[in-house]
C-alpha cells in the first residue's frame, strides 16, 4: 500500500471516530446521567438474609428456603425494654430496636451482642439494612443512619412526629444514589438521601402515617390514618393515585404487580388496583381491626387481626380459605416460608401453621405478648417480645 492510500485510510478512520464521538456526545447531552447510570449494587433478599421489614421492598412477607417441622430455641437476648420492633437479618447479623431506646446488632448464630447504639427515644420501627448501613426511626421523630458493622453514627434526619413504621428504599432516577423513604406522625412521607440524610422531597397526607411504605417500580404506596391508600411517585414525591380505604389504615400495605393489599380499622381487608384506582375485592370475615400486615403468597394472603385470628384469603377472589384462632390479638405480621406460616400473638406465643389448611404445626410460649413480626433466614426464625427479649429459633445441631 502506497503512502497516499495509507493517508486516506488513516483520515477515514479518524472521521469515523469523530462521527461516533459526535453521536455519543449528543446522547450524553440529552441524557447526562447515561454514562454513569449503573445502579449501586445492593444485597438481594434471599434465603440467607431478611434485610428489611417484611423481607423486601414490596413488603410481601415471603421468605425463601424451608423451615423444619419443629423449631428449637437456639438463644434469647435481653434488652431493657419491650421489643416491639421487628428484627432484620443481614450478613449473619440481626438488627433490632427496643423500647430501651437502643438499636442492637446481634450475632445470628450465637446471640452475642456485636454493638449497641443509643437513640433519643424508644425504637419500635423495624430497621432497614442496605449497603452496610442500618436505618431506623425512633419515637422521638428521628431517622438514624448507623454503620452496620461498627455501630458508628453516620447521620440523623429529624421529622416533626414519631416514626413507628420501618423505612424503605429506592434508587434515585439516575441510579447514582439510594433514597430512604419513611413515614412519620407529622403526616409526611419523607424521602432523604442515604449518603448524608439530606431531604429530597416530602409528600403530605392528611393524618398520621403509622406503617411502612411499600415500594414497587416507580411508586411508593402506603395507607394513612386519613383513610386513604396513597400512591406516590418516587422520582418527585407527587401524588400518582389515590384510593379511598374506607377507614383509617394503621397497617403497612403490601404491593405486587400494581395491586395493593391492606386491612383497615373497620375490620375490612382490601385488594386494590393502583392503575384503575379501584378496590377489586373486600374481605369482611373479621370482626376487629387489622393492624397486622399481610403476607402475599402465590395464591393466598395471610394476615392477623385483632379478632384473635389469623386469616388466610384467596388472593384472586377474596374468599376465606381458613382461619386460625389464638388467645390474643394478632398485630404481628405473618411470614410465609414454603408450605408454612409463622407469626406471633399477644397471647404470648409464636406459632407455625400449615399454609394449605391452617393446622398448627408448632408453637412456643414466651409468656408475654408478641407484637414484633418474625424475620426468617437460614432456616431460623427471629422475633422480639414484650418481655424485652429477642428470641431465635432453629434446629439444634
Amino acid at each position: 500500500m502506497n503512502n497516499s492510500r495509507k493517508i486516506i485510510l488513516f483520515v477515514s478512520v479518524l472521521i469515523s471516530i469523530a462521527i461516533v464521538l459526535g453521536i455519543w456526545a449528543e446522547i450524553v447531552k440529552k441524557n447526562k446521567h447515561l454514562p454513569n447510570a449503573v445502579p449501586i449494587p445492593i444485597t438481594i433478599p434471599n434465603e440467607d438474609n431478611w434485610p428489611m421489614f417484611r423481607g423486601s421492598q414490596g413488603l410481601l412477607g415471603r421468605a425463601q428456603g424451608e423451615l423444619p417441622e419443629s423449631l428449637d430455641l437456639i438463644w434469647k437476648f435481653k434488652t431493657e425494654g419491650a421489643v416491639k420492633s421487628s428484627p432484620v437479618i443481614d450478613s449473619n447479623l440481626i438488627y433490632v430496636g427496643s423500647s430501651d431506646c437502643n438499636i442492637y446488632a446481634i450475632d445470628l448464630h450465637n446471640g452475642e451482642k456485636v454493638w449497641v447504639y443509643k437513640t433519643d427515644d424508644a425504637v419500635e420501627a423495624a430497621p432497614l439494612c442496605i449497603n452496610g448501613v442500618v436505618y431506623a426511626g425512633s419515637s422521638g421523630g428521628f431517622l438514624y443512619a448507623i454503620d452496620a458493622n461498627s455501630g458508628q453514627f453516620k447521620w440523623k434526619y429529624e421529622t416533626d412526629g414519631q416514626i413507628l413504621g420501618a423505612a424503605n428504599w429506592t434508587y434515585s432516577p439516575d441510579g447514582q444514589n439510594i433514597w430512604i423513604i419513611v413515614g412519620s406522625y407529622d403526616n409526611f412521607l419523607h424521602c432523604v438521601n442515604s449518603t448524608d440524610g439530606k431531604p429530597v422531597w416530602k409528600y403530605e397526607s392528611e393524618n398520621y402515617i403509622n406503617g411502612s411504605p411499600a415500594v414497587e417500580g416507580k411508586y411508593a404506596v402506603f395507607g394513612g390514618c386519613d383513610s386513604v391508600i396513597h400512591v406516590v411517585s418516587l422520582s418527585n414525591g407527587k401524588q400518582a393515585a389515590k384510593i379511598e380505604g374506607g377507614s383509617y389504615i394503621a397497617a403497612s400495605a403490601a404491593i405486587l404487580d400494581g395491586q395493593v393489599y391492606v386491612g383497615n380499622y373497620d375490620n375490612i381487608f382490601i385488594k386494590a388496583d393502583i392503575k384503575t384506582e379501584k378496590i377489586l375485592w373486600q374481605y369482611t370475615e373479621s370482626d376487629s381491626p387489622f393492624f397486622s400486615s399481610p403476607a402475599v403468597g402465590q395464591d393466598y394472603i395471610v394476615v392477623g387481626s385483632r379478632d384473635e385470628h389469623v386469616h388466610c384469603i384467596n388472593r384472586n377472589d377474596g374468599k376465606k380459605i381458613w382461619t386460625f384462632q389464638t388467645l390474643g390479638e394478632v398485630d404481628s405480621s405473618p411470614v410465609i416460608c414454603g408450605d408454612k406460616v409463622i407469626f406471633g400473638s399477644n397471647d404470648g406465643r409464636i406459632y407455625m401453621v400449615k399454609l394449605s389448611d391452617g393446622s398448627k404445626i408448632w408453637s412456643y410460649e414466651t409468656g408475654q405478648g408478641i407484637n414484633s413480626s418474625p424475620a426468617v433466614a437460614q432456616g431460623m426464625v427471629v422475633v422480639g417480645c414484650d418481655d424485652g427479649y429477642i428470641y431465635a429459633f432453629g434446629t439444634k445441631k
